[in-house]
């Protein structure tokens, strides 16, 4: 019985969005469904973009094992993201009318400027989509209990994705998103009443953990571990920022009151709805000591799945897969095609400006597919935790695109040749303490010269090294006689919010790349 209802949930989902394909005209309707989406649709988009597999199973998993303090990252940093990027997307981006971060990449430095930061959104893409493949076929093999194993399932939860995703686009996962928000909250509220009384009751689960210090959330009183905190804190909070799928939801709000509210209703949403996972898996070590402490010893993303088919009736299974499954695919669809649409707008269109709509739809496509024969195949080879996966993914955008996003909104004397320095500062600094970090971790001989930037990149987070050197080549290089081009960009892009504004009557008619 559970099995047919996931069958039957997912051919509903692949309808849904396949049936939101047929609206799908234009590229500007893919990528952005439109710029058309309600407040109750926008909302729920941006709910989805963090409710996937890290929620459910990563985040759970690791506040039992760690407590507050291991889940800072998300969700506390992934919420505020959210609300940051609503304020910063709606107020300096919004009116621009763009498809993409690249495009403003472009408008605000040069073409150098958008393919170096594109690229850095797209490789971020890798692991977080990965992360919910992995989950996908975590689901299947438990649900048909080893009868699917994970690798096949996470090649058919691949498949089922990109096939709605690759039709429908944006506009199928705004739909979607909107659906399967309701059997999300729905789902995960029932499975928590349920296992909250052989738990003991709610007061119960909170005493223990309380008792246990999963409550405690600031670290003790010593400079390193603060930077180990801060560290993972800010990684998720501005390395997030500057990513496509973030960029899409919000911006795909028919105003710019809309993607505001909609942003920061759907993070508050967010925050607070993540408890529910962490309750329901930290309920189960009350339940069965000695099954899930062994579980967790294993592997703790089997916590939650395990402790839903061995203490809870088939009606409760069935609210509770049809629930993740919500989650994940809801989060997957929208992560693959996120940098597919940043790939083709801001790598491929700069080698052929004049493509026609259809064309450049059809480029999308085939980029989404593409896309996601990489993510399944880094996905099968990876060992990596599906939570480390997505912490890991935005350490490149912390470190190569955030600080020329937000100096090149709020600070008027940033140029072209900053925008380089940043970008090759941070991340050449970040991968050089990482790499060091590795090589001394294996045995081999580390260099002389490497042992003190070793030494120091353990104790402060790489990520947060490249960041400050990216601020730094920023400032130096705006500041400095400049040695590339320099426009006086900020003007240029208030002519285009205007023209924009007044004359987005397409995406072709008045595409960056036409002037």
């Amino acid at each position: 019985m559970l099995i047919w209802f996931v069958v039957l949930y997912l051919l509903v989902s692949v309808g849904i969005g396949l049936f939101a394909a047929t609206r799908v005209h234009s590229a500007k309707d893919f990528a952005v469904a439109g710029r058309h989406l309600p407040l109750p649709v926008v909302t729920a988009t941006v709910f989805a973009t963090w409710f996937g597999a890290e929620a459910v199973f990563g985040v759970s998993a690791t506040f039992v094992k760690d407590g507050l303090r291991g889940v800072v990252a998300d969700p506390f940093g992934s919420s505020m993201c959210l609300i940051i990027a609503g304020i910063f997307f709606s107020r300096k981006l919004y009116k621009l009318n763009i498809l993409t971060l690249g495009d403003y990449f472009r408008l605000r430095y040069d073409r150098t400027v958008e393919v170096l930061t594109t690229l850095c959104i797209v490789a971020s893409y890798l692991g977080w989509v990965s992360a919910q493949i992995k989950a996908l076929g975590l689901v299947f093999n438990v649900v048909t209990n080893d009868g699917i194993s994970q690798a096949a399932g996470m090649i058919l939860g691949a498949v089922i994705v990109l096939t709605y995703t690759t039709f429908g686009g944006m506009l199928s996962v705004a739909i979607l998103d909107f659906v399967q928000m309701g059997v999300i909250m729905g789902g995960m509220l029932f499975i928590a009443w349920i296992v909250s009384d052989p738990a003991g009751g709610i007061d119960t689960v909170v005493r223990h953990a309380a008792g246990a210090g999963k409550l405690d959330f600031f670290p003790a009183a010593d400079p390193w571990q603060w930077l180990t905190f801060l560290g993972a804190w800010i990684t998720m909070m501005l390395g997030s920022i500057p990513q496509q799928d973030v960029f899409q939801r919000i911006t795909s709000a028919k105003s710019r009151k809309i993607a505001l509210w909609g942003s920061v209703l759907g993070a508050s949403i967010y925050f607070c709805f993540t408890f529910v996972p962490m309750f329901i898996a930290y309920s189960a070590t009350l339940i069965d000591p000695e099954l899930f402490n062994g579980l967790m010893e294993a592997d703790s993303q089997l916590v939650l799945p395990t402790l839903v088919l061995q203490h809870t009736p088939v009606f409760a299974q069935a609210i509770f897969f049809g629930a993740v499954l919500s989650a994940i695919m809801s989060c997957s669809s929208a992560t693959l095609l996120a940098p597919s649409v940043a790939f083709s707008e801001n790598i491929v269109r700069g080698f052929f400006p004049q493509m026609g709509d259809h064309q450049f739809l059809l480029v999308m496509r085939v980029a989404i597919v593409i896309f996601a024969g990489v993510v399944l195949g880094f996905a099968l080879y990876s060992n990596a935790s599906i939570f480390k996966m997505v912490e890991n993914a935005y350490k490149i955008t912390l470190a190569g695109a955030f600080v020329p996003l937000f100096f090149g909104a709020f600070w008027k004397r940033a140029t072209t040749q900053g925008a380089l320095a940043a970008i090759f500062g941070g991340l050449t600094a970040w991968i050089l303490v990482e790499a060091l970090i590795g090589l001394s971790g294996t045995g081999d001989a580390t260099p002389d010269y490497a042992y003190a930037l070793v030494g120091f990149g353990q104790a402060v987070p790489p990520q947060l090294i490249g960041l400050c050197v990216s601020i730094a080549g920023m400032i130096a290089g705006s500041l400095l006689p400049q040695w590339v081009g320099h426009r006086r960009v900020p003007a240029e892009i208030h002519a285009a919010q205007h023209h924009r504004a007044a004359a987005a009557t397409g995406h072709t008619a008045d595409h960056p790349h036409h002037r």
